[in-house]
This record gives C-alpha cells, structure tokens and sequence, in this order.
C-alpha cells in the first residue's frame, strides 16, 4: 500500500511538472531558406515538436513517420516542426546546408529548423534526439503536454505498439487531459555548450 501512494505522488508530481512547463514562440532558420517562428501559424491549436539531428541513429528511424503525422494533424492545427540542436563545432554534419540535402532527400513535408544558439531546446529542456513535445496553446502561452518518445518501437515502425505521441495529440484534440504526459526519450544525447 506505501509503495501504490508513493508511486501515486511520484505520478502526479511527474504529470504537474509537465503540464506546467511553458515555452517561448522562437524564430529559427528553416532549410528552405526562410524563417520560421510559432506566431505564424495563424491557426495552430497546438505543435508537435521534435528535437532531432542528422547524425543520431535513432533520429533516422523517423522522418517517414514525421511525415505522416505532419500530413494527417496539420490539417487539424497541429503542424510538425523539427528543431535540430546539435552543437555544428562538434558535429559538422549538423550544419545548415547538411540539413537541406537530409530534408531533401528523406523528402520532409515539414520544417527542419537550426537552433544553432541552442537556445530553443534549452528552454524545452530538450536532452536528446529524438525527442517529441506536444505543445498546446492556453490562454495565450504555450504549455508542454508531452514530453518523450515518439512511440515504443523506433527500429521496426511495424511493431508499434504505443504511439505515445500520436495518442497526445489524439486525446488533446478531444479536449482531455493527455493521460500520458512524460515518458522516456531513447537517442542521442544532446551536449550543451557551456
């Protein structure tokens, strides 16, 4: 019986901590050559946002399932957006014009953004790649309504069984409480600047 109210308290203490995290509107150089801030979609209920890389291994498992959850929940005012934070002087691979010809040939249907400052993941609390936010619009800020893994099978998309992601925005677009607001990111870490 402790061990259940323990368990209980450590839940709710992880769910309110989350659920409280707010975040800035930024404005981050995309590939195609332009900007891209959160003030300008007009029409955003919320975002899914994804702290991803060129590099990591596990980052590559997922620009196709990006795609499809871009394609079907933009249309609903959740668009997707990509925010690489990977520091360019430790990773040369992570620089603007690698990014282009990633986005180009995995053939993104959303925006892939530098966070060169590495300004943006620091105020997510971003720590690896890939990890996915759920951000929702209330009264007037953005508050983070899930933070983790996209789903629980990153290598093999056909033996999904968990969208944690997916079931966010599914439940948020309901107008219910993400019943599952934090779990655990599983990818490359992402290494501050000091």
């Amino acid at each position: 019986m402790k061990k259940l109210l323990i368990f209980s308290l450590l839940l709710i203490f992880m769910t309110s901590k989350v659920a409280c995290q707010t975040v800035s509107d930024f404005t981050l150089p995309n590939v195609d050559g332009k900007t891209v801030s959160l003030s300008q979609f007009k029409n955003a209920k919320g975002f899914i946002i994804i702290f991803t890389c060129n590099h990591c291994p596990f980052a590559q498992f997922y620009p196709e399932r990006l795609n499809a959850l871009n394609k079907k929940y933009k249309a609903l005012g959740v668009p997707v957006i990509a925010v690489n934070p990977m520091d360019t002087a430790v990773y040369a691979e992570e620089n603007l014009e690698s990014m282009k010809a990633l986005a180009a040939d995995r053939d993104f249907n959303f925006p892939y953004l530098l966070d060169a400052s590495q300004k943006v993941a620091k105020d997510f609390k971003a720590k690896r790649t890939p990890q996915a936010f759920v951000i929702w619009k209330e009264n007037g800020k953005w508050t983070v309504k899930y933070s983790g893994a996209i789903d629980d099978n990153g290598a093999e998309p056909e033996k999904v069984q968990t969208s944690f992601l997916e079931d966010a925005v599914k439940e948020l677009l309901a107008g219910k409480k993400v019943s599952n607001p934090e779990t655990a990111s599983i990818g490359c870490k992402i290494n501050y600047r000091k």
